[in-house]
């Protein structure tokens, strides 16, 4: 039997109050100050609010180049519009998988005039070979993510990855990526197998959890160090995302809604956009 390494706690982002697009208010624990990247992943935010003030005014009409977004709603109706003339609705337990490749301009409107907003947004990066490609989306229904029940107040929502040998609806992926919605009552423990070499982190959105010595709270993105597996413990009632993925290993330059591996590959990237080739 081959020995295995739980994964510890490297470290904690806390989730700070920021905006984006036309003044939506979220949470941003990656892609902000605290850290910029966590090779291949560039940001998460989570978005949520009764009040529509906070989100009704969507994020408008932008351009993306060189990496992929994923949308993941909880609660609440967005519509996605893209200039290639596709169109789709996220809905309450849906995700979305867009891969911006060479270039993409779309919109995230609210199809929803008040009401409880609530959902994900993680930017994952593209390897060089990749960024180019053409754009192309993943469009999931609730319905198509398998919700694993563990048993004794533990379930799973599988997005990406693998777990008890179901699979989550996302496919074709280049870092190979793991994405749980995991459930765990109070007192309860979920052990999971992550690939060794990918990079992992913990989301927490409900209740809070201990992970080795360490206790997490809501909006707390936990870094995880090198291992084979991942041990969460529920100190109440929790709700959290593990996210993993294969590192790129590559230089990246960021700026807005372009990522990309050279400052030479932006300026090309803002020039295309501002010429109408996206």
């Amino acid at each position: 039997m081959t020995d295995t390494q739980t994964r510890k706690v490297m470290g904690i982002i806390p989730g700070t109050d920021a905006q984006d697009g036309a003044g939506v208010k979220l949470k941003r624990s990656l892609g902000g100050p605290r850290l910029q990247h966590f090779d291949p992943f560039l940001l998460l935010d989570e978005f949520r609010s009764d009040k529509p003030g906070d989100y009704i005014a969507g994020f408008p009409e932008h351009p993306h180049r060189g990496f992929e977004t994923v949308t993941y709603m909880l609660a609440g109706r967005m519509r996605h519009r893209d200039n290639q003339g596709n169109s789709g609705l996220l809905q309450p337990g849906g995700a979305q998988w867009m891969t911006a490749g060479r270039g993409i301009v779309h919109s995230e409107m609210p199809e929803q005039e008040d009401g409880l907003m609530w959902g994900f947004q993680l930017w994952v990066n593209l390897p060089s070979g990749s960024k180019m490609t053409e754009p192309r989306y993943q469009d999931i229904d609730p319905a198509e993510i398998p919700d694993v029940d563990l048993g004794e107040g533990v379930s799973v929502r599988i997005v990406a990855g693998e777990l008890n040998g179901v699979s989550g609806p996302v496919k074709d992926i280049a870092v190979s990526p793991t994405y749980l919605d995991v459930s765990l009552s109070s007192g309860k423990t979920f052990d999971h197998a992550v690939p060794s070499g990918h990079n992992a982190f913990v989301y927490v959105f409900g209740g809070r959890v201990r992970i080795g010595e360490t206790v997490a709270g809501n909006a707390d993105m936990v870094l995880l160090t090198e291992g084979d597996r991942v041990e969460v413990e529920a100190l109440e009632d929790a709700r959290f995302l593990l996210i993993a993925g294969q590192p790129i290993g590559e230089p990246v330059a960021r700026y807005g809604p372009f990522v990309m591996n050279t400052k030479d590959e932006i300026m090309q990237a803002f020039q295309d956009y501002q010429s109408g080739k996206f």
